[in-house]
């Protein structure tokens, strides 16, 4: 049943007020839904930090952004490759220096569909080490302020989360003996969402004031796929981009800047478009399957995440 809390119309960036005063992060905030989600929050008056790879993309990305709101706009980046682990935390370090609050940071960075196994250079396979490990060490580090300014951590999942085995294969991570491009992106997104949902357990058990919320672009004309994927893949996306099931990509943006700013979403919850298969349409909740969420599942992989990290969250 579709999400009503907001009217027929959805969650729309009409019910943001000023956002003054207010810091956000975004990693791959210089491309797709990442761009619209900070220019959407610095048509608010935010201040908006962004953590991308290409420093020649983000150099474009901010002085398009000055130009639309502005040389007085508060937007900058800094560089950061979530497939390196010390890419991070140099990342981290820089940002703990030079951002003194920070009231959400939007995990919305990924990569998708790489069509042959690749290992990041922790020895990760590249998705999971881009959009899992990545993000669970950049939010670890920055936890502390986060929570000085009782903020959010928000993370950009994927429907993709239901394409693969349903949960995580922990006998072999990597997937080293049957890597297939959708199964192995699948298990990287829904690691994302395990990550949020036993974050979620660990801080209620802590008593924090920090919020973590799960959203999804639905079908979004981003860069995701032109990026990554093959050339199949790449074609099939460009023909599905043209059809009424997709969607723009400031529509991609908008659950991800809800659940950065909004008050009374439900945490255990997964936010989106709720229109047809729930790829476009008005946002708001939408379905969760429960696998996402198993117990024993989510604290397994945070317990292995913890390792191969090599940082321990102290909560």
């Amino acid at each position: 049943m579709a999400d009503t809390t907001f009217g027929p119309r959805g969650w729309t960036p009409e019910r943001l007020g000023s956002q003054h005063g207010k810091t956000f992060l975004i990693t791959g905030g210089n491309a797709g839904a990442g761009f619209e989600a900070t220019r959407i929050l610095l048509g608010k008056g935010a201040k908006v930090v962004m953590l991308n790879r290409s420093t020649e993309r983000s150099e474009a990305a901010v002085a398009k952004l000055h130009e639309e709101f502005g040389a007085d706009a508060d937007v900058s980046f800094v560089r950061m490759d979530l497939a390196s682990l010390d890419s991070v935390r140099t990342a981290a370090a820089e940002i703990l220096d030079t951002v003194p609050r920070i009231d959400a940071l939007i995990c919305n960075a990924a990569i998708a569909q790489v069509p042959e196994q690749k290992l990041t250079v922790d020895g990760h396979e590249s998705m999971l080490g881009t959009n899992h490990y990545g993000h669970f060490l950049l939010a670890g580090l920055l936890f502390q302020r986060i929570e000085e300014s009782v903020g959010r951590i928000v993370v950009v999942a994927s429907l993709g989360y239901k394409m693969g085995i349903r949960t995580i294969q922990f006998d072999d991570m990597n997937w080293d003996a049957n890597y297939h491009q959708n199964k192995t992106y699948s298990q990287s997104k829904l690691a994302q969402m395990m990550f949020a949902y036993e974050l979620q357990d660990r801080l209620a058990a802590a008593n924090s004031g920090v919020e973590v919320y799960v959203c999804h672009p639905g079908s979004s004309r981003t860069s995701l796929i032109t990026t990554s994927g093959n050339l199949m893949t790449r074609v099939m996306f460009k023909l599905m981009s043209l059809s009424p099931m997709v969607q723009s990509a400031e529509k991609g943006a908008y659950p991800e800047v809800m659940c950065a700013t909004e008050g009374g979403l439900e945490q255990r919850a997964l936010y989106g478009p709720t229109g047809r298969n729930e790829w476009v349409g008005p946002v708001g909740k939408g379905t969760l399957e429960p696998f996402a969420y198993d117990k024993a599942t989510t604290q397994r992989l945070w317990e292995l995440s913890e390792r191969e990290t090599g940082f321990a969250w102290n909560l």
